[in-house]
């Protein structure tokens, strides 16, 4: 009984074929998005899932359509993308900006209006690490004056 469910879940992942499309990394927090674009009718397929089954919170999904609607394009791009590490948070991040430098390298004119809405830039921020002589990497453990 096992092997049929095997056998479904690697019939799920679906075969894309994205020959002629660009190929963009995001990175975010410790996310490491891999991902092609390539014209097409507005799928998005997320580690070979529908981003709607991979992401299950509206906020996420708003998120990946963000560079889309801003360029007045939400369906004239099909999208495959391979993410790793970290959480939905930092994967759906990691995705926006692999997909805003795909869109620059098919429409370089795209930059200033991805660029303001701050689409193509890296976020920095990461986890601080802990320090040792504390709780966590600024949180202290608690004083005792006697």
């Amino acid at each position: 009984m096992e092997t049929n469910q095997v056998a479904a879940n690697k019939s799920d992942k679906i075969k894309l074929d994205f020959k002629d499309s660009k190929y963009a990394t995001g990175r975010r927090k410790t996310s490491i998005a891999k991902v092609w674009l390539k014209k097409g009718s507005g799928k998005i397929y997320v580690n070979g899932q529908s981003f709607e089954t991979y992401f299950k919170r509206d906020a996420y999904k708003m998120q990946i359509l963000r560079p889309f609607e801003i360029i007045n394009q939400p369906t004239d791009y099909d999208v495959r993308c391979n993410v790793t590490g970290g959480g939905h948070t930092g994967q759906v991040g990691a995705m926006v900006l692999g997909i805003s430098r795909a869109l620059l390298l098919f429409d370089a004119e795209l930059k200033p209006t991805l660029r303001k809405e701050k689409l193509t830039t890296r976020d920095p921020r990461s986890v601080e690490r802990k320090k040792p002589g504390r709780a966590k990497a600024r949180k202290s453990f608690q004083f005792s004056k006697r």
